[in-house]
């Protein structure tokens, strides 16, 4: 009974480093912008999120980034192509609201580089994003980054 628990434990822990490899490797995939330069939402803007989007089988296809800035206290965010689809025209989409629905914005298309930026105010809420790289291959979050 010991053994199986140490074993349970163990797949658990493995479990568990896998997907913060997972996240540190989206985030160093990602990039980081030099000390002062301005991001694809405006100087004053830091990200606060990375996600990849797949598909089903794990084939990664997009990245949905979000961003913060407390100056203009709104949230920004980006749908980049990954992959097959970095850098090359296809369907991207970004989706931004309050966590309540409100203030939906949102960019879609035919893009090359990225969708959006689309950006919300929500000041002392939570709100949802959506991304989709290409059609019908969309990651949502919803009541995340409340603030």
């Amino acid at each position: 009974m010991a053994i199986e628990r140490i074993f349970v434990r163990a797949r658990k822990l493995a479990t568990l480093l896998s997907g913060a490899t997972l996240v540190a490797s989206t985030t160093l995939v990602a990039g980081a912008a030099p000390a002062g330069a301005a991001g694809p939402c405006g100087s004053s803007y830091s990200r606060v999120g990375v996600y990849a989007i797949s598909r089903g089988d794990g084939t990664r296809t997009g990245t949905l980034e979000v961003y913060y800035s407390s100056s203009e206290r709104k949230n920004c965010a980006l749908t980049y192509g990954y992959g097959a689809y970095a850098n090359t025209t296809s369907w991207k989409r970004v989706t931004i609201s309050r966590g309540d629905g409100s203030g939906e914005q949102n960019n879609a298309g035919q893009f090359k580089y990225y969708a959006g930026p689309v950006y919300v105010s929500a000041p002392g809420q939570c709100i949802d994003v959506a991304g989709t790289v290409p059609d019908w291959v969309t990651l949502e979050l919803d009541n995340v980054h409340c603030g």
